[in-house]
């Protein structure tokens, strides 16, 4: 899933991300965004990890891996605006 924000991604952003990866179950999310906050940063690698705790803890094997792309968001590619 990738998802997309013009200016600084917050925490709110965080959340609704988390939201709708945790009804649509992705194994990749991707963040396109001009500049990140700390926080938020911390929010998605934590929900990552609890993913990958969540499935050791039940015998499953699922994983959902991370990327943020901070500088640039292009207009040309299709994602989620938020």
């Amino acid at each position: 899933m990738l998802f997309k924000k013009k200016g600084l991604f917050t925490v709110s952003d965080a959340m609704r991300v988390i939201e709708i990866a945790s009804r649509e179950d992705p194994r990749e999310i991707i963040i396109m965004c001009e500049a990140i906050d700390d926080e938020a940063k911390r929010r998605l690698w934590d929900y990552a990890k609890g993913v990958e705790l969540m499935a050791d803890l039940t015998g499953e094997e699922r994983s959902v891996k991370m990327e943020i792309l901070e500088g640039y968001v292009s207009d040309k590619v299709k994602g989620i605006e938020l």
